[in-house]
């Protein structure tokens, strides 16, 4: 991968970082220049991550956390270590995240609030968290992990389908708060369709090539994503490349909306 220095001098928080997108994320920002913190209730996995960007890209590089997004005196404490390791943050990355299976029906209540605590209000404790951090690191940004499910419906996913929308509209009201603020932050959500992560395990029985055939029929493009096709897209909202994208969402969708 040709490292050019997109986001350099950039400190950046990506939540959920210990596997799957969120690692791919932290790995993206870090190989363009960024420093790190992994955070993740995961931590032997956020430090094995951790590690391997400090092997690629320098000692200190990154930093790893412990953090429960449901916890909001959780998020004050690790958004100021966060801080103080960086020397300041610039870019948040809500991506923490479930995605349980389950109609209006079927699915019990504890599952539909705890996927509410987890998609949605784990962002809305971490840009709170984040934002006072961010106002002394201007420009910044903050990049929410929603999905195509937050912008077309399926029967058997209720939880992660509201939440993910709740998620999107989320992520225009904190972009419209920090442009009325006169604050340079923006913020923008990112909707992927099906993505090759540990998340697909509990989506399609079978093996790991079946699951993939599955799904890649359902897509145009005849292919799910890889961890990388997000993260680039992050990598661009969180560069100064898009300085002028706000409140807007970003479809890595391989053309299922624009059936």
């Amino acid at each position: 991968m040709m490292t050019t220095g997109r986001v350099a001098g950039k400190k950046a928080l990506v939540t959920g970082g210990a596997q799957g997108l969120g690692a791919a994320i932290a790995r993206m920002l870090a190989r363009q220049g960024a420093r790190v913190a992994i955070a993740d209730v995961n931590l032997a996995g956020a430090e094995a991550i951790a590690r391997q960007i400090d092997a690629e890209c320098g000692r200190d590089t990154a930093f790893a956390y412990r953090l429960d997004v449901t916890d909001p005196a959780g998020w004050g404490e690790i958004a100021a270590r966060a801080g103080a390791d960086l020397g300041g943050l610039s870019v948040l990355v809500n991506n923490a995240g479930i995605a349980p299976i389950g109609t209006v029906e079927s699915l019990d209540l504890e599952t539909w609030r705890r996927t509410m605590d987890i998609n949605v209000d784990g962002a809305f404790h971490g840009t709170r968290a984040a934002l006072p951090l961010m106002r002394e690191s201007q420009p910044g940004t903050i990049v929410n992990i929603s999905s195509i499910a937050g912008l077309i419906a399926s029967h058997a996913f209720a939880a992660y389908n509201a939440s993910k929308a709740a998620l999107w509209m989320l992520t225009k009201s904190i972009a419209l708060h920090c442009a009325r603020e006169g604050l340079d932050i923006r913020c923008n959500s990112v909707h992927p369709t099906f993505a090759d992560t540990p998340l697909l395990d509990s989506l399609v029985a079978g093996t790991r090539d079946e699951r993939e055939a599955k799904l890649a029929r359902q897509i145009p493009l005849g292919r799910i994503a890889t961890p990388d096709d997000i993260a680039y897209a992050v990598l661009y909202l969180a560069s100064d490349e898009s300085r002028m994208m706000t409140g807007a969402e970003l479809k890595l969708d391989g053309g299922i909306s624009a059936m």
